[in-house]
């Protein structure tokens, strides 16, 4: 009998294929999350007294996608104006004072994808980028005078990406990388240049992951060098330009605090075959303000040969940067293990300090056991270092005095960096006497405040704290209460007591509140629409459940709006992604909150509610290193195993009929799909987007998965849904990117996963989406997302039975 309906839906499915054809769309409820509008974005003034409130564009033409684009070194630049290609912008600006009054329109902004929106460290000016046919342009509007005018015609190059300019310190003007080039003069392949692509192993191991659109050939050097050559530059509010060194491949350039020095780093040759443009040699300056060189800081050769391992690194000076609470002083680390962590060493990392004018030689500053993860300054008597390892996921931060660096350092916290529970916040910070921000400190540097979202066994409930260094312990200044989620984006004043947050329930789309805590004042200050009308009245609730090894587990279950129970169990979806733990009790940590507005998106799983399913989102798929083995040991042990207690909780609740239940997910979550089609009879169908299913193509390492495949030939084996692709019984529905260069999941990918279930005789659909990478972007593409899934989920889930009785 299963054989007999296995038949029948493969001739359905075949016999509708052969009738698609073009971009679909699907039901209008679900066609309009397609064309919601985008809640805004919003920056605000150095001083807190301006809000930008950034419009944002609906979802791209597929023509835009379409448009011509040259893939390089892991990169993909718009070659006509030497920026990156598939940009996003916003498109339009409005501007609000925090304390209160209308919100008032830019109205003369010119035409194109307005970006890099930024206010002057005076408050006075807000400049931003345009980009239109003829390139990258700076723009600014001046506040006071209410005008926008053009800073200079001259266009930008930001084909290395970055940041496409910055406000020097005392407002007067920027500094950028100009173009230098023509886009006609773009060199051109020829026969000329043909020829032999020749590489030869070392002898060192060189253990590089799987990088896609990287440069192959002389001429794609040749083309990478012209796209990216560019010049730096100071241009004056008033337009005048000023040079600064010669053209080069400038990767980046940051002022330092008092606004004397540049630190500017460019690329160099040779370049790499076998890693994208951030693992090519870099070499790394530092420079007067006018552009003279000072000194050269470090030269660092080709980041082939870093070390296996995700907290390994490069050899040499890395993660330069200014002090940001002192004029002039660089800090950087250095590896002291090879840059690989395996290395048993006392300390795997020391980090430097040189101060200007750079004459003496560099000190050691501190020497960190781990490996260096941050430096977060407040003055110069106090700052915060962490360090982290990735064997236990653990990361640790101390308190110390930058003026007493051999001086015993302070632990502040150590934990798992899964560890939601036990995450102390972020500090609020201040505006130093150089503009730039810090954490705050008062009481002789002993308490500071924390943000945080609280995460808790009830979700997460955002707070604001003071905490003691002296008396180590903390203090409550404000959570969030229910029914709303509320937490805090800037601290507004010195006290502490004057916030402004983003507050939303589940009913009440978020919005942003000016919150007084002493006068216990609440005062709204945007008024975004909801976004998803047609869907309001869905229900949401937390359901919290174990696995039967005893891990906790949850998700989060939505149900149509209107529905109830006596209307009888409903077809079902769950959404997943598999996530790689060492201890089992973080591993059943809520990472949400019940009263976070019920978002429907186009994305996600949510539209199908429009369908008539419940939806399960967020399942938890936990995959647990136990008693000192590798999470992935027993990945498809414990990946049924969550799958089945989130059925089995389903059930229970009267909600799910056992018999119509998919399952779906993106990328690593469509590795699940695959694996859980091949390891259970939990579901009717599965949907798998941007996915992966034979890990031998990724020999190096896959997600949280370290060794190589030589190292694990079982678990790569094992894990493989590719490897077991007879046994996948199922429908499985495959979306893919047909330009996808997600390390991991290249289109191939689902290409062969189709070819080997059309040749086993399986039950599957691929769709690949013209022009789109890991994530969908086209208008087009989404809509026929959509209708895909729609189809998938109403044939083979919502009404089975339908199959056997049309054939």
């Amino acid at each position: 009998m299963k054989r007999l309906l296995l038949i029948s839906l493969m001739l359905a499915l075949s016999s509708s294929a052969i009738a698609d054809s073009g971009f679909k769309t699907p039901p209008k409820q679900l066609a309009d999350l397609v064309d919601a509008p985008r809640q805004p974005r919003v920056t605000i003034s150095a001083n807190k007294q301006w809000v930008a409130i950034l419009a944002r564009p609906g979802a791209k033409s597929i023509d835009e996608l379409a448009q011509a684009e040259e893939k390089l070194a892991g990169l993909r630049i718009n070659a006509n104006i030497f920026a990156p290609s598939r940009s996003s912008g916003y498109t339009g600006i409005s501007l609000k004072q925090v304390s209160g009054g209308k919100q008032v329109t830019i109205k003369d902004l010119p035409a194109g994808k307005i970006m890099s929106v930024s206010f002057s460290p005076n408050s006075q000016y807000l400049a931003f980028i345009v980009e239109n046919k003829q390139g990258l342009t700076l723009w600014n509007y001046n506040l006071k005078t209410k005008k926008t005018s053009q800073v200079s015609k001259q266009t930008i190059n930001a084909s290395l990406g970055g940041t496409k300019y910055l406000w020097k310190r005392d407002s007067s003007g920027f500094y950028t990388r100009l173009t230098i080039a023509k886009a006609s003069d773009k060199p051109e392949a020829s026969k000329a240049t043909i020829e032999p692509v020749i590489q030869t192993t070392s002898g060192k191991k060189a253990a590089v992951r799987t990088y896609s659109n990287l440069l192959k050939t002389p001429y794609d050097e040749a083309l990478f060098e012209f796209l990216t050559r560019s010049q730096l530059a100071e241009i004056s509010l008033s337009g005048h330009i000023t040079k600064l060194g010669q053209s080069a491949m400038y990767k980046g350039y940051v002022i330092s605090p008092d606004g004397q020095y540049l630190l500017v780093s460019q690329i160099k040759k040779p370049f790499s075959y076998l890693v994208p443009a951030r693992r090519f040699p870099i070499e790394t300056q530092v420079w007067t303000a006018d552009g003279k060189l000072v000194t050269q800081v470090a030269d660092l050769a080709s980041g082939e040969n870093i070390p296996k391992g995700f907290d390994s690194v490069r050899e040499g000076r890395r993660d330069i940067s200014w002090r940001s609470d002192v004029a002039a002083t660089l800090v950087w680390a250095e590896a002291q293990d090879g840059g690989n962590m395996q290395i048993k060493v006392d300390h795997h990392d020391y980090v430097y300090t040189w101060s200007a004018p750079f004459e003496s030689s560099p000190k050691v500053f501190q020497k960190v056991e781990r490996r260096f993860d941050d430096i977060t300054w407040g003055n110069n008597n106090f700052a915060m270092i962490s360090d982290w390892r990735f064997s236990d996921r653990h990361i640790r931060q101390w308190k110390f005095n930058p003026s007493k660096p051999k001086a015993k350092k302070e632990l502040f916290q150590e934990r798992s960096y899964n560890d939601r529970y036990n995450d102390p916040g972020r500090f609020v910070k201040q505006r130093n006497q150089f503009g730039l921000n810090v954490i705050k400190t008062f009481d002789n540097n002993n308490k500071v405040y924390l943000t945080g979202r609280g995460a808790s066994d009830q979700g997460n409930i955002p707070f604001l704290n003071q905490y003691d260094f002296k008396t180590k312990q903390k203090s409550n200044l404000w959570k969030s209460q229910s029914p709303y989620y509320e937490r805090i984006v800037l601290v507004l004043n010195d006290q502490a007591t004057k916030v402004m947050t983003l507050r939303e329930s589940t009913t009440e789309q978020p919005n942003f509140f000016v919150r007084d805590l002493d006068k216990d004042i609440l005062t709204k200050f945007t008024d975004f629409p909801h976004p998803t009308p047609a869907f309001v009245g869905i229900s949401k609730e937390k359901l919290k459940y174990k696995r039967k090894d005893g891990v906790e587990l949850s998700g989060t279950l939505y149900l149509p709006a209107g529905y109830d129970k006596s209307q009888g169990p409903l077809p079902t979806l769950i959404w997943a992604y598999p996530r790689e733990y060492k201890d089992k009790e973080v591993a059943g940590q809520v990472s949400d909150s019940p009263y976070e507005f019920v978002r429907v998106s186009y994305w996600g799983p949510m539209p199908h509610l429009a369908q008539g399913f419940a939806v399960f989102s967020g399942a938890k798929m936990p995959i647990v290193g136990f008693d000192g083995a590798l999470p992935n040991d027993t990945f498809r042990e414990q990946l049924v195993a969550s799958a089945q207690a989130a059925v089995d909780v389903l059930v229970e609740k009267g909600v799910t009929d056992k018999e119509r239940i998919a399952i779906a997910g993106h990328s690593y979550g469509a590795f699940m799909v695959a694996n859980l089609l091949a390891h259970s009879d939990l579901f009717k169908a599965g949907i798998a987007r941007s996915g992966a299913y034979n890990r031998t193509l990724t020999p190096f390492g896959f997600q949280g998965e370290e060794r190589s495949f030589w190292e694990g030939r079982q678990t790569y084996a094992s894990m493989s849904p590719f490897f077991h692709a007879e046994k996948i019984n199922e429908p499985m529905l495959m979306i893919h990117g047909k330009e996808d260069p997600n390390s991991g999941t290249f289109p191939m990918q689902s290409e062969r996963m189709f070819a080997a279930l059309k040749g086993l005789g399986g039950n599957a659909r691929l769709v690949m989406l013209p022009h789109e990478q890991h994530g969908y972007r086209a208008r087009e593409s989404l809509l026929h997302m959509l209708w895909e899934q729609y189809q998938w989920l109403d044939t083979y889930v919502k009404n089975p039975a339908k199959i056997s009785t049309n054939n």
